[in-house]
């Protein structure tokens, strides 16, 4: 199951049991302000309050469980986004390793008064206007008989396509199995209470 899929489906759950803890607690606050006033029933009250407490500890026991595996889920997650972000983050560092070595080699040609292409000089340029002109005053000082000529150090770039660390994150298998889902009503049933029996 993927990570993205998993937390969707487990957190639906940790809704789910919240709102009938919620839903439970409330008929248990009720049972017990009718325990005060009602001492012919207070035996019997007594029997629904302990049993929505024992129910609202079965769907608390689960949605531990439940919360427990997405926090596990939310590490994945983190592991595969900061994996993806940091491959891409590699990659600009040496992409800007190679250009400012291209443009301190279009400078160093210039300075040794070889002619470059136009787009190189332009991308000194954009650089560093400053490089430019002392590569260009030097360049010129040279005055060489006979200029190098050199072909451009960029040729045909190709922008690399990075993916998104989300859409990874979320499309990465999970490497852990998740608890069985068991829905609320059955969880309800396993401890012997039903929602209707306690609001008499």
């Amino acid at each position: 199951m993927k990570i993205g899929e998993a937390q969707q489906i487990y957190r639906e759950q940790v809704k789910e049991y919240r709102a009938q803890k919620a839903e439970l607690s409330k008929q248990l606050k009720n049972i017990r302000s009718r325990m005060e006033g009602a001492a012919d029933k207070k035996e019997q009250y007594a029997s629904e309050a302990a049993t929505l407490e024992l129910t609202i500890n079965a769907l608390d026991e689960k949605e531990d469980e439940y919360q427990e595996y997405l926090d596990k889920l939310a590490d994945q997650y983190c592991a595969y986004w900061n994996a993806t972000v940091a491959e891409q983050q590699g990659d600009a560092a040496q992409e800007y390793g190679e250009e400012m070595g291209k443009i301190l080699q279009v400078a160093h040609r210039i300075m040794r008064g070889a002619v470059v292409p136009a787009s190189d000089e332009k991308k000194l340029m954009e650089f560093s206007d400053e490089l430019y002109q002392t590569a260009k005053s030097i360049g010129a000082m040279v005055q060489r008989r006979k200029k190098e000529k050199y072909d451009s150090l960029w040729g045909d770039e190709e922008k690399k396509e990075y993916d998104d660390p989300q859409e990874v994150a979320e499309n990465a298998e999970a490497s852990i199995d998740g608890p069985e889902i068991v829905d609320v009503a059955d969880t309800i049933a396993s401890v012997g209470a039903g929602g209707g029996e306690a609001q008499a």
